[in-house]
C-alpha cells in the first residue's frame, strides 16, 4: 500500500471517539427513560450537543479524501431510512414512545454526501463562506415555526414536530462544508498532520477500529442497549 493510500489515523480515531461518545449518550438516555434517576451533567450536555457536529466535520473532511461519495451517501441515507422504519415500528407496536427518528444524523450525512460532488466543484474559498452562512441560517430557522410538515429536513419545523434524533441540513450542511474545506486545504497532501505520533499506542488502534466501523456501531448499539434496558425494566 502506498503512502498516499494509507488511511489517516487521526481522522479514524476522532470518528471512533465520536461514535463512542454517541453510544454513551444513548446509554445514559436509555437509562433515564427505563430506570430514571440520572442527572444530566454539563459534560453530558456538551457531548450530546457537539459530538455530532464534530462527526459531521470529520465526515466532510473524509468525503474529499475518499471515492464514490454518491454511492456511500446512498448507503448511509438508506440506513437512516431503515432506522426511521424501525423506530416507527417501535412506536406503532407500543414498545416505546417518542423514539421516532425523522431526520437523524444518518439522514443528514447521507444527503450531505450525495450533494458533496456539487460543492466540490466550487472554489475552495466558497466552501467556508457558504458553510458559515448555512450555520447562521440554521440558528435562525430554529427560532421559527412553519405550517408545512415536509420542511423539517431543512430545520423548519411545525410547532408539534418531534424527533428522537434530529440533525437538519441547516446548520449541519454548513459544518459538512467546513469539513470539506479542511479536507481540501489541511489534508490536500492526503497525509497525516501528526507524523510523529505513534498510531499503534493504545487506545489509538481501538479508536481507529471504531472509526472504521462507525456505521455498523451506530446501527447495532441502540437495539442492543434498548433491549438490555427493556429487559431490566
Amino acid at each position: 500500500m502506498t503512502e498516499t493510500r494509507r488511511r489517516i489515523f487521526e481522522l479514524d480515531a476522532l470518528r471512533g471517539l465520536c461514535i463512542l461518545g454517541m453510544v454513551i449518550v444513548h446509554l445514559v438516555l436509555d437509562w433515564h427513560m427505563f430506570i430514571g434517576g440520572f442527572t444530566f451533567s454539563p459534560v453530558f450536555v456538551f457531548v450530546r450537543s457537539w459530538g455530532g457536529v464534530l462527526f459531521i466535520l470529520i465526515s466532510g473532511i473524509c468525503v474529499t479524501l475518499g471515492h464514490h461519495p454518491i454511492k456511500r451517501g446512498a448507503v448511509v441515507l438508506g440506513c437512516g431510512l431503515l432506522v426511521s422504519a424501525v423506530t416507527w415500528g417501535m412506536e406503532f407496536f407500543g414498545f416505546a414512545a417518542d423514539v421516532m427518528i425523522w431526520f437523524g444524523i444518518l439522514h443528514c450525512l447521507g444527503v450531505c454526501m450525495l450533494v458533496a460532488p456539487v460543492f466540490a466543484r466550487l472554489p475552495k474559498w466558497a466552501l467556508p463562506v457558504l458553510g458559515l452562512c448555512m450555520i447562521a441560517a440554521g440558528f435562525w430557522v430554529h427560532t421559527l415555526t412553519v405550517e408545512p410538515a415536509y420542511l423539517f429536513p431543512l430545520g423548519l419545523m411545525r410547532a408539534d414536530f418531534a424527533s428522537a434524533d434530529y440533525f437538519p441540513l441547516l446548520p449541519n450542511l454548513g459544518w459538512f462544508l467546513l469539513g470539506m474545506f479542511a479536507g481540501k486545504t489541511l489534508y490536500a497532501p492526503r497525509k497525516t498532520l501528526l507524523p510523529k505520533v505513534n498510531e499503534n499506542v493504545f487506545p489509538l488502534p481501538f479508536l481507529c477500529w471504531c472509526g472504521r466501523q462507525s456505521l455498523w456501531i451506530y446501527l447495532l448499539h441502540q437495539p442492543v442497549l434498548f433491549g438490555l434496558f427493556y429487559l431490566l425494566a
